[in-house]
């Protein structure tokens, strides 16, 4: 445990850094110092939350913190950027803090509150996996609101202390006003000229790559939780129910030996007629004296190879031990199911649920992968039973319940007295030998005493066998039920590393191309993997409407136009698509933390269009779609806007290094959308706004040869239509 909060924290401390390090490269050491401040700030602010809240530091809630790394600053390099731009123009300090809250403000609030209601889901969702992921929704939740309040409180007036007021104009440095290129922002204005003249090519170009990731989502294996990367895994033996306790001690002798041969095995602790005690968090002991079964914790010296090693040995154990059923088993995460793949006969009758259930498990242990099958109630013990003859047991003075209670106690045994051992008082039970009670014509040549006194055989002892005919037949232990219903539980254990949803779509297929149909009476459904996947993913869409609606109010009300608050809730849908799309491009299956970077890519990657749109929306020209106004607006953005996005990117790269399987999807996810997000921020979104508000004969007239007002003869970019302030060419550029 302290070795994976340390490696963490680590993470944590790496992308602090190279949070900063983005920072510094777009916008120079002084707003980097400044932004860099605020990311201690909002970090104390959330433990302190965590803290009212009662979530402990543990491996959620700090992996809560490393995604928010790259939000924890976004509103500080917007405030930071724009109070820089005031000072620049020679505006006072205080009319430059003043102007930036009160134009910011707004924008910033509501893109706040979109993020906090794309991860509310996942901080509601009651369930296994609510309680296993929801801290991560909360502690990003509280980073946002924190860096919120700092944007608009304290980092305005550090911006200023730190920057001071430019009375003379400065030659640019990229170290102190961060990275320029006048040939490449030459370019990105003519660009924008060419997209904001034909505002559809702009819309078409940014739907290319969205549609394409929505497209290839549908190759995207699915995988629930991914297996965890560690030195351990377990191994799970049953034999017969019948077995003794013995006989499994012996097999388990014989495997540990197998598996201590291997070099990498450092050590396997066995526990027998039990399950192991919960050394994980997601493995709920569900043995209690169970002769026939035993667990073991296999310790290796490195998880690098453990899965080649659990292939190995399953394939080893499987050809030496084939009288028992051994199970080399991988740690997994998310909520715990007993198999990967399981099939629920429902029915009124056992026999034909032990059929039906037969029936299935011959299809599942046909599909590849599939390593071991296990019917519920073809699972009998022995049982022992007589068939009394009535006059041969009347004339020994016997009846049925002198008869069951003589045999049992003489094979179960009685109370026959007890001995002290240091403090513990033991009961002694008297009873025949194992070896009688192991043999059937033993049993059958016990002898048994009259119950009546009076009878002819004067209480003489008259054998079993004289009275009754003695089988042992199979028996059903229990009648398994789910929710009050009687049924048949067929369970599949797959190969190591295979994809429970592969092999569950090739069951399916087998039984549909057999034909395989439940008579009346009789229902199937599925359970395992699949189950609780499903359930997880009901849970966290059960408060997605309402969150929805919360949010479109939210735009609607933050910009006072139901058109603007569509093209932002457009960007948010297209941003999906794009982390799905950067999921295929790594390779990564589609499951439930890659849901999750969705849900919050859908809040995450809509902030860079709503600073864009309240940028237009601000500007009067631009407010009526005239394209220059419009194009220098975006392009006052833009240097915000990348640093936002490659921040937030920069936040997620200690999650996508550190690999495995459990991280990276969600990251990798939200990484790609909000790259994607960013040039649908300063294309798509523009060309759009364009399109939606400017007549058509404005975007000829506007861009023409003669109308240029964003060039001038000197090399420097004019701000903004309506600020009347000239800004150097790079301060504007990206």
């Amino acid at each position: 445990v302290e070795d994976r909060l340390n490696s963490l924290l680590n993470n944590l401390l790496l992308g602090g850094a190279a949070v900063v390090l983005v920072v510094f490269v777009m916008m120079g050491w002084r707003n980097a110092l400044i932004v860099g401040i605020s990311l201690p700030l909002s970090s104390l602010i959330v433990l302190t939350g965590m803290r009212m809240l009662g979530i402990p530091v543990h491996q959620m809630s700090v992996t809560g913190l490393i995604i928010a790394l790259g939000l924890l600053i976004d509103n500080a390099i917007v405030i930071v950027d724009d109070v820089t731009s005031k000072l620049r123009e020679r505006m006072p300090p205080a009319n430059a803090v003043s102007a930036s809250v009160r134009h910011l403000a707004i924008p910033l609030l509501g893109s706040t509150l979109t993020t906090a209601f794309a991860f509310a889901p996942i901080a509601l969702m009651p369930g296994p996996a609510g309680e296993f992921v929801g801290s991560i929704a909360v502690s990003v939740i509280l980073a946002i609101f924190s860096s919120f309040g700092l944007a608009m409180t304290v980092i305005p007036a550090l911006t200023v202390i730190g920057q001071g007021v430019q009375r003379v104009r400065r030659r640019w440095r990229w170290w102190r006003d961060g990275i320029s290129h006048a040939g490449m922002a030459g370019l990105y204005r003519r660009s924008l000229d060419l997209l904001l003249a034909h505002p559809l090519l702009g819309i078409v170009l940014g739907l290319i790559l969205p549609i394409a990731g929505f497209i290839q989502a549908r190759t995207l294996p699915e995988q629930f939780f991914p297996p965890a990367d560690r030195d351990q895994f377990h191994i799970e033996v049953e034999l017969p129910s019948h077995a003794s306790m013995e006989q499994t001690l012996d097999l388990v002798k014989q495997i540990r030996a197998h598996v201590l041969a291997h070099d990498a095995v450092v050590a396997v602790d066995w526990f027998v007629g039990e399950s192991a005690p919960a050394f994980y968090y997601n493995l709920v002991p569900t043995q209690k004296n169970t002769s026939h079964y035993a667990q073991a914790l296999v310790q290796l010296n490195s998880a690098e190879g453990a899965r080649a090693l659990i292939h190995r040995l399953q394939a080893e154990l499987d050809e030496s031990f084939s009288a028992a059923r051994i199970l080399v088993r991988q740690l997994e995460q998310g909520p715990p199911f007993s198999a990967p793949v399981e099939v629920r006969v429902y029915g009124p009758d056992l026999l034909k649920l032990s059929e039906l259930g037969e029936q299935l498990r011959a299809h599942l242990a046909a599909v590849p992968d599939v390593i071991h099958t296990r019917s519920e109630l073809a699972e009998a013990l022995p049982k022992l039973s007589l068939a009394v003859d009535e006059e041969q047991a009347r004339l020994a003075g016997l009846d049925h319940q002198a008869i069951a209670e003589q045999l049992q106690l003489t094979l179960e045994g009685a109370t026959g007295g007890s001995i002290l051992e240091a403090t513990e008082e033991i009961p002694v039970r008297v009873r025949v030998s194992n070896a009688t009670r192991a043999d059937l014509g033993s049993i059958q040549s016990l002898d048994l005493l009259p119950s009546s006194v009076d009878a002819p055989s004067q209480r003489q002892r008259v054998p079993l066998s004289a009275i009754a005919d003695v089988e042992v037949t199979p028996e059903i232990s229990a009648v398994p039920r789910f929710n009050g219903r009687r049924m048949n539980e067929v369970q599949g254990y797959i190969t190591a590393g295979v994809l429970p949803a592969k092999v569950l779509g090739e069951f399916r297929q087998r039984l549909e191309d057999a034909k395989f149909e439940m008579p009346p009476g009789y229902s199937y459904e599925f359970g395992g993997e699949s189950e609780k996947r499903n359930d997880a993913i009901g849970n966290l869409l059960a408060s997605v409407g309402v969150l929805m609606v919360l949010m479109v109010a939210t735009l609607v009300l933050s910009f006072g136009s139901f058109r603007v608050a569509g093209l932002v809730g457009i960007v948010g849908a297209l941003s999906v698509g794009l982390g799905l799309g950067a999921l295929s491009i790594f390779g990564h299956p589609f499951g439930f933390m890659a849901i999750i970077g969705s849900m919050g890519l859908a809040g995450v990657a809509i902030n860079d269009a709503i600073v864009v749109l309240a940028g237009l929306r601000e500007n009067p020209g631009a407010r009526q779609g005239d394209p220059v106004a419009v194009r220098d607006v975006v392009v006052h953005s833009t240097r915000h806007v990348v640093a936002t996005s490659l921040t937030t990117m920069a936040g997620f790269a200690p999650l996508v290094i550190a690999g495995g399987g459990f991280w990276p999807p969600m990251a990798i996810a939200i990484s790609g959308g909000v790259g994607g997000a960013t040039i649908l921020a300063l294309y798509f979104v523009p060309s759009a706004y364009v399109w939606a508000m400017c007549p058509v004969r404005c975007r000829g007239e506007s861009l023409g040869a003669g109308d240029r007002r964003g060039d001038a003869a000197d090399g420097t970019l004019r701000g903004p239509v309506g600020t009347g302030g000239r800004i150097p060419a790079a301060v504007d550029s990206m």
